[in-house]
């Protein structure tokens, strides 16, 4: 096939990307938090480098995004200046980047409405192709809570279910400690699942500090540790909420081991449900030590919302609203199997490659 000349003069001059340039711009994109994931998608398609990009206007990006963005605040210059501290992080600490169009990113994640525009991983984050569930819980965890984690999480791993959850202290540690066991036990892991923390901050940062030796035997193990955070992004109280709806989204079903009123695993029970997914409440959420816990979180917040401090939707969100709504409860994990495969909300779904990820 003979190409003309106009052809290869068109075909030398278009910009080729180092991939350190693109890494640049998918950090430059992924910390402009004024653009949707849609807009940063459009702007990552039209333009070739983040020097581009740090060269638009407001009103430029106003005019791409067809929208009016004069309330942001934006500056091209220091945003890139960041960027590339970011990106030095990046290279020295093997961060991967993982766009939303590229074939690594979970397909589960793709289906949630505010999906991140790109993930930032440590270790093996194709450990989130397969099944996978999230298990999620309160930090004031009761004895049988966390029994109940540790030991649910090693029986999904040890079945080739990847466990998710967010590396906080209480059901989150319980339940990646329980995967890790599982993984170092087997004699040959290959078959097995693994587990994946969720962070509210940069992926440089293990949050709490005290889970950092969690976080090296997650990777030791084979699992993964992501973030929607470029690197150096402190955690708040805000970035937690905005974490757990990922949580949610990275499996068919969230598990909740323990959750007394008003606790942050129930905001993840809802953006499991907004998402589609499948909600179960685990038997030790109801066992003595766990109610004594509820019953003290619920007069500490009664107190605060007596003080204008609390509002009246943390008291009045308790697992029982979700019991109600349907949410079955489970003794184990081979419960668990057997719940999943005759709910009849149970969904199915096929990533890029076909490949069915459901949880039966």
């Amino acid at each position: 096939m003979e190409i003309n000349k106009n052809e290869q003069t068109s075909a030398r001059s278009e910009p080729v990307c180092s991939l350190r340039e693109k890494q640049l711009l998918l950090i430059s994109l992924a910390r402009i938090t004024f653009l949707s994931l849609a807009e940063k998608l459009i702007l990552l398609k039209k333009l070739d480098s983040s020097d581009d990009l740090a060269l638009l206007s407001l009103t430029d990006l106003s005019e791409i995004c067809r929208r009016p963005l004069e309330k942001a605040v934006w500056n091209g210059e220091e945003n890139l200046r960041m960027a590339k501290r970011e990106e030095t992080v990046v290279r020295a600490k093997n961060i991967q980047i993982v766009p939303y169009a590229a074939s690594g990113y979970p397909a589960l994640l793709r289906e949630c409405v505010n999906a991140p525009f790109a993930l930032f991983c440590m270790g093996d984050i194709s450990c989130l192709s397969g099944k996978t569930v999230s298990v999620v819980g309160t930090r004031r965890i009761a004895p049988e809570a966390r029994k109940a984690a540790v030991q649910f999480a090693y029986d999904a791993v040890s079945d080739g279910v990847t466990v998710v959850s967010g590396l906080a202290y209480g059901v989150d540690s319980a339940a990646h400690s329980g995967a890790v066991k599982a993984c170092l036990d087997a004699a040959d892991s290959s078959s097995y699942g693994k587990t994946c923390a969720v962070l509210p901050c940069g992926i440089d940062t293990i949050v709490p500090y005290a889970n950092r030796k969690l976080a090296e035997n997650i990777l030791r193990s084979g699992g993964a540790i992501v973030s929607e955070y470029v690197p150096g992004i402190p955690a708040e109280r805000w970035r937690f909420v905005q974490r757990n709806r990922i949580i949610a989204a990275l499996s068919p079903a969230t598990l909740v081991v323990q959750a007394p009123c008003g606790s942050g695993s129930l905001i993840t029970a809802d953006f499991a449900l907004e998402c589609g997914r499948d909600v179960l409440f685990h038997k030790a959420a109801f066992s003595e030590n766990a109610c004594s816990v509820r019953n003290l979180v619920e007069s500490e917040l009664q107190a605060k919302f007596a003080m204008g401090k609390a509002g009246r939707k943390k008291l009045e969100n308790t697992p029982e609203k979700y019991l109600e709504a349907g949410a079955p409860v489970i003794e184990n994990y081979q419960d668990f199997c057997k719940c999943m495969t005759e709910m009849p909300g149970m969904r199915r779904y096929i990533n890029e490659k076909n490949m069915q990820l459901e949880l039966i």
